[in-house]
């Protein structure tokens, strides 16, 4: 049973005008709250003329509130047979029963080492992808590689004047990093580099064979980051993948009258609508991000059928997206407003200043995964040694403060980038999460069999633990309206903290009073479940023992 799907709906027939119902801050104002302000009858009156659900106690009013007391036995009891019979389907939905969601993320660019500017992309964008299937959508994660553009050409000319063969064998992403640097401090070359760049666009097998090789090596890069982080994409595609069908993309715009001439380039002008004037070919005939990024658009929805599509991009791209919507809006497709930005705030170096790889100022992340998992390894040493399958728990948890170190905070926030906080294993971390995960387990694993009967509340902090452990659905539900993996990871390190203040203060194991410790048990059972769904969603794993 929902309850607050439950009471809402028995007040919609007795409230005949728009209300909500919210959830109180504390459990001294109830488990729901019934806002009144706005409505006509205020809450004395409604009070009074409500017919309420058989479960709900008792009301309360709290200023213009009106405030709903669940019967604690029922609201337990009800809570834990749920979460154990749900079990990792618990804070499920059936909201996007039927419809598709594809989101694109993590993006990084070809021939570059995978850059601390593609770990919030990456690690947002997975988590709200695992937030909407939660929601019952089918869910469509494209990885989406700058694998074509300006760049290329520069790497191409970059390769020729100054490559190494012996270099790019044995250490090829960072050769081919170290090129593009020297080829943009260089401008001399700018020109030649547009000129490889539309070569390649021509399809020049010398220029084609480069460009592969390159794009070869950067997969294997990319594929040990990913793997570290147990992220996995539906689809692994690049930009050059509408080389051959952004033609039609650019007739479309035509018949639509939307491109005009200007310095021999193709342009469409949105002045009137505030955001500029948008390049969609260059005199030389090179196409740019834009030409690609509408012709994928279009592709996707005619693969997918989505309901919605995001992208998940830094805030700088705040105008392309504009612009893209705005255009695909006015070549008459209906689905672009189910198109969405879902833009993050920035890392910034300890200057606050934005990372630039084309200076040769980053943070590398293979480097950053392999720092923490090390570090993972080397308290594992001191705390546990003798535990097993010790290398692979090592990578969990290093993962694990990597993914909460981000998540914890409002995505569209900008953040420096300190190392040191990363690999904090104290206090809101991935790791502390785990630990009390790995806790509960073992709890678990000593009581055996849970023979769960009835709620047998002796201790508050027992109710106050169920009450949270119940809003886990709406949870999920506000991260999806919101968009914001935050919520989730905010409300799992709040359980963490109560759920250790209640494993102080309440005997689980040492409990005598047997259908107390059964109760117990069953509580830290459910406990041990919400978390694991919570850090699943987050896509952090959780290791039975640390």
């Amino acid at each position: 049973m929902d309850f607050k799907e439950e009471l809402f709906n028995s007040l919609k027939k007795q409230i005949n005008e728009p209300f909500s119902l919210e959830i109180p801050p504390s459990l001294e104002l109830g488990n729901f709250s019934l806002p009144c302000f706005k409505l006509s009858k205020k809450a004395p009156e409604l009070q009074k003329l409500l017919k309420l659900p058989h479960f709900i106690e008792k009301t309360e009013i709290k200023g213009p509130y009106l405030n709903f007391f669940i019967n604690k036995d029922i609201f337990v009891n009800q809570t834990i047979n749920q979460i154990l019979k749900e079990k990792d389907k618990f804070g499920s939905s059936h909201i996007g029963k039927g419809r598709t969601i594809v989101i694109d993320l993590s993006s990084p660019n070809i021939a570059k080492p995978f850059g601390i500017g593609h770990l919030r992309s990456t690690i947002i964008g997975n988590a709200i992808g695992n937030i909407c299937s939660k929601m019952g959508f089918k869910v469509v994660k494209i990885n989406y590689l700058g694998d074509w553009g300006t760049q290329f050409g520069k790497l191409i000319v970059g390769f020729k004047h100054f490559g190494s063969e012996k270099e790019l064998k044995k250490d090829p992403i960072n050769h081919l990093y170290s090129l593009y640097v020297k080829v943009n401090s260089i401008p001399e070359l700018e020109d030649e580099s547009r000129l490889y760049f539309k070569k390649l666009e021509d399809g020049d097998e010398e220029c084609i064979k480069l460009w592969e090789r390159f794009k070869e090596l950067s997969l294997k890069n990319f594929s040990e980051i990913y793997d570290l982080l147990n992220i996995k994409f539906d689809i692994l595609s690049g930009e050059s993948l509408y080389n051959n069908k952004m033609d039609k993309t650019v007739k479309l715009l035509e018949k639509k009258g939307l491109l005009q001439e200007d310095d021999n380039a193709q342009i469409i002008d949105l002045e009137e609508y505030n955001l500029g004037k948008c390049l969609i070919k260059k005199s030389d005939g090179a196409t740019l991000y834009m030409t690609r990024d509408l012709t994928a658009a279009i592709d996707r929805y005619e693969k997918y059928g989505f309901s919605r599509m995001f992208y998940e991009v830094g805030s700088e791209q705040k105008l392309h997206f504009k612009q893209l919507f705005k255009i695909l809006e006015l070549m008459g497709y209906e689905w672009a407003k189910d198109c969405v930005h879902i833009d993050h705030g920035l890392y910034l170096d300890s200057d606050g200043k934005k990372f630039a790889t084309r200076k040769g100022k980053t943070v590398f992340m293979i480097d950053v995964l392999r720092e923490t998992v090390s570090i993972a390894n080397k308290i594992i040493e001191e705390k546990n040694p003798n535990l097993e399958n010790r290398e692979s728990i090592a990578k969990k948890i290093g993962v694990a403060a990597i993914i909460l170190g981000d998540l914890k905070n409002n995505r569209i926030t900008d953040m420096i980038f300190d190392i040191d906080k990363f690999l904090d294993f104290e206090g809101n971390t991935g790791p502390y999460l785990q630990y009390t995960y790995a806790r509960a387990s073992s709890i678990i694993k000593k009581g055996k069999t849970i023979r769960y009967k009835k709620a047998l509340i002796s201790n508050n902090i027992e109710y106050q633990l169920i009450n949270l452990l119940s809003k886990m659905p709406y949870i999920t539900e506000d991260s999806y309206s919101k968009l914001s993996p935050h919520i989730i990871s905010t409300y799992c390190i709040e359980l963490a903290r109560l759920f250790n203040e209640f494993y102080h203060q309440c005997p689980v194991l040492n409990e005598p009073n047997k259908d107390i410790q059964s109760f117990r048990l069953a509580l830290v059972q459910s406990t041990r479940q919400v978390i694991k769904n919570s850090l699943s969603i987050l896509g952090i794993e959780c290791p039975e023992s640390m």
